[in-house]
C-alpha cells in the first residue's frame, strides 16, 4: 500500500520551493568555485608561460638548441632567416665569467646604493620634533608620517622596479632612479612646509626602493654559484640594516646643533659620492648584454641577420602588464613559500621600524638622554648584525664540508640557508622581552641598549636565511620574488608604526614589547615548517615545478651540447651546422 504523498499534507509546494532554493544555492556555490578555479587556472597559465618564455631566452642566450632547434614562432617574431646570438663557452663578457675584481666592484657599488636607500628611510627620525616645531604641527599621530610616507614608496616601487629590471636591464634603471633619489632628497632639504615634506618623502621612498628590489637580481646575474651568491647576499643584507642605524645618529646630532635640514644635506652629499660609483656600474643582465652585442654586429655588417633572443620576443604592453609587472603579485598570492616568507619578514621589518618611535620613548622619556645619544643606542643593533656574519659563514663552511662528504641532509634545498633563521628567530624574540623588561629607571640604560645585540643578530639571520631561500628557489625571477617580499614588508612597516605610541602608552614599555615578542614567537615557527615540509611545499607549487623542469631541461641540453663539442674537438671534420652564432 502506497504511503501518503507530500501533497496530501500540503507540503508539496513548500518542499519544491526548498529544493529549488537548495539547487540555486548549490549552483551559486558551483559558479563561485568555478570562478575561483578559472582564476587559478588563468594565473597558473600566465606563470607557466612566464617560466617557459624566460627559460627559452636563457637557452638561446647560452647557445642551447630549443626543442625544435629554433625558437618557437609563437613566442618569437621574425625567426626565419635570423640567427640567435648566444654566449660562447667561457665568454669573457658573460657576467658569470667576469674577473673577481669586477664582481667585487659591482657588489661594493650595489651595497653603497642600498645604504643610501635604507638610510633615507630613517633619516628624519630624530629630526621630526624639530620639523614639527618649525611648522607648528602638534598632532602626535603625524609624527610618524615622514617615515611612513617614505615606506609607502617602498610598497609600490619594488612592484615596478623589480620586474622592470628583468625586462629592460639593471644599469639604466639603477642609475636613472638613483639620480631621481638625489633630486627628491634635495627637495626634502628645501621643503617649505609639512605637506610638501610628506609628498617629497613619498617620492624619495619610491626611488629608494629600486636598489632593494634590483640588487638581488644583480647578484643573481654575476654569481652563478649558490654558495658565492649567498655570501654576497649576506654582505648586502648587513648594508640594508646599517643604513637605518646610521640615520638616527646623523639626524640626532644635526638637529640639535646645525639644524634639521642638514640631515638631508648630509644624506645628499653621501648620495653624490655614491653616484660616482653608480655611473661606472656595468650592465649585468645577460639578455641586454647579448642585445648590445647583436646590435654591434649589425652595425658592422648591415646585411647580417643576427639578433638576441630577447630582441625577437614580442613587445606587447598587455604581456608586459599581465606577465612581467604582475609577477610579484602572483607570487604573493599563489606561492606559499613567498607568502609565508613575506608574512614573517614583514613582522620583523615592521618591529625594526617601530623602534624609531619606541627608542625615544624608552631612552629619552625614561632615561632622559639627548636625541644624539639616543641615536647612538641603535649601534648595538649594528654590532649584532656584524655578529650574524661569522655565524652565516661558519654554517656555510659546515654545509660545504657536509656536501663534500655526501651527507644526505646537505642535499636538501631547505638546509642550505633556512637553519640560520631557526637560530635568528629565537634571538629576535629574546631581544624584545629583554628590552621590555629591563627598561626601568632603576636599571642602567646600558642594559636595555644591549638588547640590540640579539635583536640585530636575529634580524640579520632571519633575513639572510629567508631572502637567500627565495632567491635560490626562484633564481631567474629573484628580483621579482624579492620585490614581492619588499613590498609586503613595507606595508606592515607603514601601518604598524602608527600604533607604536598609543600601544606603548596603553600597555607600557614591558607590555608593548611583550606583545611584539609574543607575535614574533608565533611567526618564528615558519622556518621550522620550511625545514619539515619545505620540499613538499615546493613539490606542490606549480610555479616551482615549472621553473625546476625548465632548468633541468636547460641543464640537460647544456650537457648534451658539451658532449657534442667534445666529439667535434676530437673529430675536427664533424660539426653541428645547426648551431647559432
Amino acid at each position: 500500500m502506497a504511503g501518503p504523498s507530500v501533497t496530501q499534507f500540503g507540503l508539496g509546494s513548500q518542499l519544491y520551493h526548498e529544493q529549488t532554493n537548495v539547487s540555486s544555492r548549490s549552483k551559486g556555490i558551483h559558479r563561485h568555485d568555478g570562478g575561483l578555479s578559472h582564476f587559478a587556472e588563468l594565473v597558473q597559465s600566465i606563470s607557466n608561460q612566464d617560466a617557459a618564455t624566460r627559460y627559452k631566452e636563457e637557452e638561446a642566450d647560452n647557445r642551447l638548441p630549443t626543442d625544435d632547434e629554433a625558437p618557437d614562432s609563437s613566442q618569437f617574431q621574425g625567426v626565419e632567416g635570423k640567427m640567435i646570438i648566444a654566449w660562447e663557452p667561457n665568454d669573457k663578457e658573460n657576467p658569470y665569467n667576469w674577473p673577481k675584481w669586477r664582481k667585487t666592484f659591482v657588489l661594493i657599488t650595489a651595497m653603497a646604493t642600498v645604504i643610501n636607500s635604507t638610510m633615507g628611510s630613517a633619516l628624519p627620525s630624530m629630526a621630526i620634533p624639530y620639523m614639527m616645531e618649525e611648522w607648528g604641527v602638534t598632532s602626535q599621530t603625524q609624527s610618524v608620517l615622514p617615515i611612513s610616507t617614505f615606506l609607502m614608496g617602498y610598497v609600490f616601487g619594488p612592484i615596478i622596479w623589480g620586474p622592470l629590471s628583468e625586462h629592460i636591464g639593471r644599469r639604466i634603471l639603477s642609475t636613472g632612479i638613483f639620480m631621481m633619489l638625489m633630486v627628491w632628497t634635495l627637495a626634502c632639504a628645501l621643503a617649505p612646509n609639512w605637506p610638501a615634506m610628506l609628498v617629497f618623502r613619498y617620492f624619495v621612498g619610491v626611488c629608494a626602493s629600486a636598489p632593494i628590489a634590483v640588487v638581488t637580481g644583480i647578484l643573481a646575474d654575476i654569481y652563478g654559484d649558490a654558495r658565492t651568491r649567498g655570501r654576497a647576499m649576506a654582505w648586502f643584507m648587513v648594508m640594508t640594516l646599517f643604513g637605518p642605524l646610521l640615520a638616527p645618529v646623523i639626524s640626532g646630532f644635526c638637529s640639535t646643533s646645525i639644524g634639521w635640514r642638514w640631515t638631508f644635506w648630509i644624506g645628499l652629499m653621501f648620495a653624490g659620492l655614491t653616484l660616482i660609483l653608480a655611473l661606472f656600474l656595468p650592465e649585468t643582465y645577460a639578455p641586454v648584454l647579448l642585445t648590445r652585442r647583436a646590435i654591434k654586429i649589425r652595425k658592422a655588417d648591415p646585411k647580417s641577420q643576427v639578433y638576441s633572443a630577447s630582441e625577437l620576443e614580442p613587445l606587447d604592453f598587455t604581456q608586459l602588464v599581465t606577465r612581467v609587472l604582475s609577477r610579484p603579485i602572483r607570487m604573493i598570492l599563489t606561492e606559499l613559500i613567498v607568502t609565508a616568507t613575506c608574512l614573517y619578514l614583514s613582522l620583523v621589518y615592521a618591529i625594526f621600524y617601530m623602534s624609531f618611535q619606541a627608542f625615544p620613548i624608552i631612552f629619552q622619556e625614561v632615561y632622559g638622554l639627548s636625541p644624539g645619544v639616543t641615536g647612538l643606542c641603535y649601534l648595538p643593533i649594528g654590532a649584532g648584525a656584524l655578529i650574524g656574519l661569522p655565524i652565516f659563514f661558519t654554517y656555510d663552511n659546515i654545509l660545504r664540508d657536509a656536501q663534500a662528504r655526501g651527507a644526505p641532509w646537505s642535499k636538501k634545498e631547505e638546509f642550505r640557508r633556512v637553519p640560520l633563521a631557526t637560530l635568528g628567530g629565537p634571538l629576535f624574540v629574546i631581544s624584545l622581552f629583554w628590552l621590555g623588561w629591563s627598561a626601568r629607571s632603576n636599571v642602567s640604560f646600558v642594559v636595555p641598549m644591549l638588547a640590540g645585540i640579539p635583536f640585530g643578530a636575529g634580524f640579520m639571520l632571519i633575513f639572510m636565511a629567508l631572502l637567500n631561500y627565495i632567491t635560490d628557489a626562484y633564481e631567474i625571477f629573484a628580483a621579482s620574488a624579492n620585490a614581492a617580499a619588499s613590498s609586503c614588508r613595507s606595508v606592515f612597516a607603514v601601518v604598524l608604526p602608527l600604533a607604536t605610541t598609543p600601544m606603548f602608552t596603553r600597555l607600557g614599555i614591558s607590555g608593548a614589547c611583550s606583545l611584539l615578542g609574543g607575535l614574533s614567537l608565533c611567526m618564528c615557527v615558519i622556518p621550522f615548517i620550511f625545514i619539515w615540509k619545505g620540499e613538499a611545499i615546493r613539490e606542490r607549487s606549480k610555479f616551482c615545478i615549472a621553473l625546476k623542469e625548465r632548468k633541468r631541461e636547460m641543464e640537460r641540453k647544456n650537457e648534451e651540447q658539451q658532449k657534442r663539442r667534445a666529439r667535434a674537438a676530437a673529430s675536427p671534420g664533424i660539426f653541428d651546422d645547426k648551431e647559432t652564432i
